[in-house]
């Protein structure tokens, strides 16, 4: 006679066998009862998905999508074994994966379901962590509507000593630059050194550096280019960190650090960073971001905007199921622009868009690299934050390496200039941002050349009309 669990057990194999039909992986699937099932022809067992409970096989059913399985790694009832999520991405084609629901055998699959929509409960599931925002995720809201600082510090205030495990010396938590494949990480966020080119900084200048972070930009900039600069952040753990960074380097006359909205900061500015903050400011404020940007800039400042974006599409601002789970469990309140909209807007609010550079395979690399660190080192993360919250932050670096490789998602460094009529006193070409030690920010705009004196405009059109003939118009010495 076939038990329930017996026929629990037969459902799910018929599932994962036609699931292994499509997907064609190289790992495994280990059932609640130990059995393994490969995921794909001659799949290897050293990577295994594992389901913990039958329970977990019915939430999915029910409910499909990617939120349920960020559920389900949240409360351990889906979890990976013997390599990282990245690792185990690699295994199979992520444009079969992302698809996977559309080309199923919906027959197939609601005959397979009976024997767990019958067991009628969700028995044994564990719950959500306390820290799970189900509530505002601040998408589609504008500063009204949202509360910014909650958001940031939720991100951030994870704690300093976590992001520590996986970021380089320098606390550089945006896409690094690298020359080529071998670069390692500290190498590669010496990135920090072309921001300051592109944005030509030079000794005496005032930078305003929204969204601070750790003060690796901050301090850079001041140490190695002589600018007096004013970092703003509504993190609490960055900004106790950052001050303690500038005080230990001595940079105390040169930054300032403000757990502050850059929107509330007075002043004027030579020169205004943003990198990879414009990601938690939502797309009903982004035309105020850029009208900020344009009072805090003197005439002809320059704006350097960093931020990940969407390839775009037919609606590019409508969420999709991967930015509805990412503003729930990483970033609440983030939003992502389109490069389009981005060089649109600072265009029609008062801005002439000097440069744009995609860094998207250089943010594939960087999130290569702190995949491998976080998950060599995730017993100390666990330790410090929990091993859901590790978990999700291993499975989001992994789900944005994989966009950033197919290009669903892309990120660009932006340089725009306050626009004022006339020139715009910056080289004509970009071998300034190259050279081997910085150059002065502005150039002096050339003037037109000097007239030539009266006796020798007279000498040249004698000369015209000698072999053209004419009579010569000039006047005498």
């Amino acid at each position: 006679m076939t038990t329930d669990a017996d026929s629990r057990i037969i459902a799910a194999r018929r599932i994962t066998a036609h699931v292994a039909e499509l997907l064609q992986a190289d790992l495994s699937l280990r059932l609640w009862n130990g059995e393994v099932l490969p995921l794909g022809p001659n799949a290897r067992d050293d990577i295994q998905i594992v389901i913990a409970r039958p329970s977990a096989v019915r939430r999915l059913l029910l409910k499909p999508g990617l939120m349920t399985l960020f559920e389900m790694f949240a409360t351990g009832d889906m979890r990976i074994e013997g390599g990282s999520p990245l690792e185990a991405a690699d295994r199979w084609d992520h444009g079969r994966a992302i698809h996977l629901a559309k080309r199923a055998d919906k027959m197939l699959i609601a005959k397979a379901a009976i024997p767990f929509l019958l067991s009628g409960s969700d028995a044994g599931a564990t719950q959500l962590p306390e820290w799970d925002k189900t509530g505002n995720d601040g998408i589609g809201a504008d500063k009204a509507g949202r509360s910014d600082k909650d958001f940031i510090q939720f991100h951030y205030d994870v704690g300093n000593d976590f992001y520590r495990l996986f970021l380089d010396p320098e606390m550089v938590y945006s896409s690094a630059y690298f020359t080529d494949h071998n670069t390692t990480l500290e190498a590669a966020q010496e990135e920090l050194d072309r921001i300051c080119r592109k944005l030509r900084l030079q000794p005496g200048q005032k930078l305003l550096d929204v969204g601070c972070g750790w003060a690796g930009l901050s301090c850079w900039a001041a140490k190695h280019y002589g600018v007096t600069v004013h970092g703003v952040t509504l993190s609490q753990a960055q900004l106790d960190y950052g001050r303690a960074k500038v005080e230990r380097e001595g940079l105390s006359d040169k930054i300032t650090l403000e757990l502050k909205d850059y929107r509330d900061v007075v002043g004027e500015y030579d020169a205004i960073s943003q990198v990879e903050m414009f990601e938690h400011v939502g797309f009903a404020n982004h035309e105020r971001h850029f009208l900020e940007m344009k009072r805090l800039l003197k005439p002809r400042g320059l704006y350097f905007h960093q931020a990940s974006v969407r390839r775009g599409g037919l609606d590019p601002i409508k969420a999709t199921n991967t930015t509805k789970v990412i503003t729930r469990f990483i970033f609440p309140g983030g939003e992502l622009d389109t490069i389009g909209m981005t060089v649109t807007n600072l265009g029609r609010l008062g801005f002439e868009t000097l440069d744009v550079e995609d860094m998207r395979e250089h943010f594939e690399l960087t999130l290569q690299h702190w995949e491998d660190r976080l998950y060599a080192k995730r017993e100390e993360a666990y330790a410090m934050v929990g091993e859901a919250r590790t978990r999700l932050w291993l499975i989001y670096f992994a789900l944005f390496k994989k966009s950033f490789e197919r290009g669903s998602v892309l990120v660009y460094q932006t340089v725009a200039q306050k626009r004022r009529p006339g020139p715009s006193g910056l080289p004509l070409d970009r071998k300034s941002l190259y050279a081997d030690r910085p150059v002065p920010a502005m150039t002096k705009v050339a003037k037109a050349p000097a007239k030539p004196a009266r006796g020798v405009r007279a000498a040249v059109s004698k000369a015209i009309a000698k072999v053209t003939g004419k009579k010569s118009r000039a006047k005498p010495a």
